[in-house]
């Protein structure tokens, strides 16, 4: 497995070329270059793929070490790639699903001036996710970690002549980097405690370390797992986002960045298995997230942030999965999310594209039929999305409730199954009203270019059948394709998705979903826009349509307090501080001031103050004795 850093240095090279030499070749050749980039990667990591598939599933992970890096004292840090079913699967979703988004963005990005710099910044955006997911220690993977973090800043503000886009790349950059440092301190105190960096070497002693010690490294770790992966109170950068061309969403939401910290919490399994009080910190959070979300997303009504509030709430179900120990199952829910939510993105931004740039859903309705094939795709992904049973995203959102409820988490199923009715209700209100109905803008819409239509028909597919790698009570191909890597330390063994389903709780969300999208019918089916809201609901949809108004606590918490407490600083320094140096220099000139006379130049003055002091002298020696 030797091979497999050529994985990494294909969208490297892409982005290299596409960086210098962009402008002088030309839009199409840079196209070829960056696009082809991630297809080759793609076709590289089926071969790795296909290569681990003929191994026995214990003989299924390789570190091949590429230099060594740092050798001080006991610490010996090597650059290595971790290969094995867990990293080949992020491999796969990156190359398949990023190649897809390229190839849409050729498209959709034609007639912006700055294309080449766009295809540089997503090729180095796959990278460092590639690197990411890939590292065999924490060291290289904080470096993915940050690198994932700095294209997302230059992506989302990639229209920085819009201040809302700015802004929106600054957030998201504070924020990360604020999670970035929770990582930092767990490094730092894995480096004192273990006095080792890679995975192995960690993981193998993670029980010589106190329960204190693992605690605090766990939570650590999480605080850069909520940051990166919009877990409440750091979701808030996440809708903001939206501030970035479509493609950008539909990468950063689905195949890449987001997910990053469900990787982490299941590539550190060992840690969070031996940290229980972190472990039901992050299940709690995230079921909280995931209903929070939902019920912000149904009051929405700029496209793109229904489907971004929609990331955040499924995010909550991954982490509620890794959280109860049910790894693989989360695992599994975000594959099928990088599909139905890709999907959900990038066919949205086929409707914005036919809409001439609106993103407003009121101004939408009767696209139905003006847009056939992103209709029917969009169908489909917001099927999978509700979990409507038999699409993907059906299967493995159950498998997490199921495992949920086995495991004897009754109230954090119970708030899942809940979420599951709230979020078929704004993903069909989404459908209703964009494609139901009359048209409500200006303009001829159209149906979009074959290079943007394709990727659509292709997740389409992924997001449909996806999810019968995992059958309830049948088989379990993706349980048991990740099974080895969490049986290599203990605390990871985990329930496949065959073994005795629930089949009264299964029915009962396929229920609520259903609920969800008939009330979404009755409100919106025939696209229309209710203006007037019943006078006892009023109230509520105005602190969901304002998301609890998080922000705006955030801005008095945060920057109404830095603010002042800068002012009551600046009026310390001025009173206090400089009150003090100007007081001392007021007292030596005083001083100066009243001893000046004395210095008046007369000399019998001057001797006769000498003769003063000498006899002082003499007289109080004399004393003395």
């Amino acid at each position: 497995m030797q091979d497999a850093i050529v994985i990494l240095l294909l969208p490297a090279l892409g982005s290299l070329i596409a960086a210098i030499f962009g402008k002088s070749i030309g839009r199409k050749a840079t196209a070829y270059v960056t696009v082809g980039a991630m297809g080759a990667a793609f076709l590289w990591t089926l071969s790795v793929f296909w290569r681990l598939l003929q191994l026995p599933p214990a003989q299924r992970s390789f570190d091949p070490v590429y230099w060594q890096w740092i050798h001080a004292g006991a610490l010996k840090l090597q650059f290595g790639l971790l290969i094995d079913p867990l990293s080949t699967t992020f491999f796969l979703i990156v190359t398949f699903v990023g190649f897809l988004i390229h190839l849409y963005s050729v498209g959709y990005m034609h007639d912006d001036d700055n294309f080449q710099r766009f295809f540089s910044y997503l090729n180095l955006f796959a990278l460092a996710m590639l690197l990411l997911v890939s590292a065999d220690n924490f060291v290289f993977l904080l470096v993915g970690w940050g690198g994932v973090g700095l294209a997302s800043y230059l992506l989302i503000g990639f229209w920085h002549t819009r201040p809302s886009a700015v802004q929106a790349a600054r957030k998201a950059l504070v924020l990360n980097v604020a999670g970035d440092v929770g990582i930092m301190l767990a490094i730092f105190i894995l480096v004192t405690t273990l006095g080792r960096l890679n995975y192995a070497g960690v993981f193998s002693h993670v029980s010589s370390l106190s329960a204190f010690q693992v605690e605090l490294i766990a939570f650590l770790l999480y605080l850069g797992a909520a940051a990166k992966s919009a877990q409440f109170p750091l979701h808030v950068w996440l809708p903001d986002a939206m501030e970035g061309p479509t493609p950008v969403s539909a990468l950063i939401h689905a195949a890449t960045m987001v997910t990053a910290g469900v990787y982490l919490v299941a590539r550190a399994y060992p840690i969070f298995h031996a940290a229980p009080v972190a472990a039901e910190w992050i299940a709690g959070i995230g079921a909280f997230t995931a209903l929070f979300a939902a019920t912000i997303a149904i009051t929405q009504n700029d496209i793109k942030r229904v489907i971004a509030y929609s990331t955040v709430s499924q995010l909550g179900y991954m982490f509620l999965a890794v959280g109860i120990g049910a790894y693989a199952a989360g695992i599994f829910h975000l594959t099928m999310h990088a599909f139905f939510k890709a999907l959900l993105f990038l066919a949205a931004g086929s409707v914005i594209h036919a809409v001439s740039g609106e993103q407003d859903m009121r101004k939408m309705g009767g696209l139905k039929k003006l847009l056939p094939i992103t209709y029917w795709t969009m169908l489909i992904g917001a099927a999978s999305n509700a979990g409507v049973p038999l699409f993907a995203g059906f299967f493995s959102k159950d498998e997490i409730l199921g495992q949920a409820l086995a495991s004897g988490h009754f109230w954090l199923w119970l708030v899942g199954v809940v979420t599951a009715f709230f979020t078929a209700l704004y993903i069909f209100r989404l459908i209703f009203l964009t494609f139901h109905g009359k048209y409500r803008g200006d303009g001829h819409p159209h149906e979009s270019p074959k290079v943007m239509t394709i990727p659509l028909i292709v997740l389409a597919v992924g997001a449909l059948f996806g999810g019968y790698l995992n059958v309830p009570g049948a088989w379990s191909v993706f349980d048991d394709w990740l099974a080895p890597v969490f049986a290599r330390y203990p605390g990871g063994t985990i329930a496949a998705a065959s073994a005795a389903p629930n089949w009264g709780a299964m029915a009962l969300t396929a229920v609520l979903v259903l609920v969800g999208i008939y009330v979404a019918w009755l409100f919106f089916g025939r696209g229309e826009v209710r203006t007037e809201l019943p006078e006892g609901v009023r109230g509520v949809h105005k602190v969901l349509y304002n998301k609890y108004y998080i922000d705006e606590i955030g801005h008095a918490a945060l920057v109404w307090t830095t603010d002042h407490l800068g002012i009551a600083l600046d009026l310390f320094d001025r009173i206090v501080m400089d009150g003090i140096v100007m007081g001392i220099a007021a007292l030596v000139k005083a001083w100066g001031e009243a001893l000046a006379p004395l210095q008046d130049g007369f000399l019998r003055r001057y001797g006769l103050a000498v003769l003063i002091g000498g006899v002082a002298i003499v007289a109080y020696l004399t004393l003395v004795q």
